[in-house]
């Protein structure tokens, strides 16, 4: 027991001393520029080929590589929530999540801690098929350039890619007692696993966000 909770310990101490992700880019990206500098202030270093070899790391290995860090990262963060919520447009579905009536299903998620609240909107809009993560990734970007360099819709005209399939719903519902124990949900399971009948616009599960009337709804009181 006692080597258990030390190997425990020493783990944490590991983990604890690692850099940041963040520290790693700069501290790259630091180590990129003294490179570049020494060649830019000595050229004819690269007359040799050690000395190729050196100006290929510094201008090519090394900015590579913390532009893969630097994008990894910036990806992971794109997960979070406060991170979709951080554009003006989509203040109204952040706001939404404390709606405080279990009808509305993001709200009723995100309050009960059915979803990781700090990725909820990651988690209930990425797509559960092979490559899902990486599409979602992409209209992420999408949507970026289009709060930039485009013209953003209004909350309201917002619309999904496509009908929401019942495959996210499944994704976590799926196996799960309360679901799969429920007579409607048995007799029409499926119907739901094909998409024939949809959980989202049967009339079962259909108030969403439904942003256009949060000024007739109460919100719960730990709402921002």
């Amino acid at each position: 027991m006692i080597v258990a909770v030390g190997l425990v310990m020493a783990e944490r101490r590991i983990y604890l001393s690692l850099p940041s992700p963040e520290t790693l880019v700069y501290g790259l990206l630091g180590i990129s520029a003294v490179l570049i500098a020494i060649i830019v202030l000595r050229p004819s270093l690269t007359a040799s080929r050690e000395g190729k070899i050196f100006a290929f790391i510094a201008f090519f290995i090394l900015p590579i590589l913390c532009g893969s860090l630097a994008a990894s990262e910036h990806i992971e963060r794109s997960k979070q929530t406060t991170f979709c919520l951080a554009c003006h447009i989509m203040e109204p579905y952040g706001k939404s999540l404390y709606v405080d009536d279990p009808s509305y299903i993001p709200a009723s998620h995100f309050q009960n801690h059915r979803i990781p609240v700090d990725e909820a909107c990651y988690t209930c809009h990425t797509d559960y098929a092979l490559y899902g993560s990486v599409r979602a990734k992409f209209r992420g970007l999408r949507h970026i350039y289009i709060q930039y360099l485009g013209t953003p819709p209004s909350p309201e005209n917002i619309k999904l890619y496509a009908p929401y399939n019942n495959r996210e719903c499944l994704y976590c519902h799926r196996g799960a007692r309360s679901f799969e124990g429920n007579a409607i949900h048995a007799a029409m399971m499926d119907s739901l696993k094909s998409n024939d009948t949809s959980c989202m616009t049967s009339g079962c599960h259909d108030v969403v966000h439904n942003v256009g009337e949060q000024s007739k709804v109460k919100f719960w009181s730990r709402a921002p």
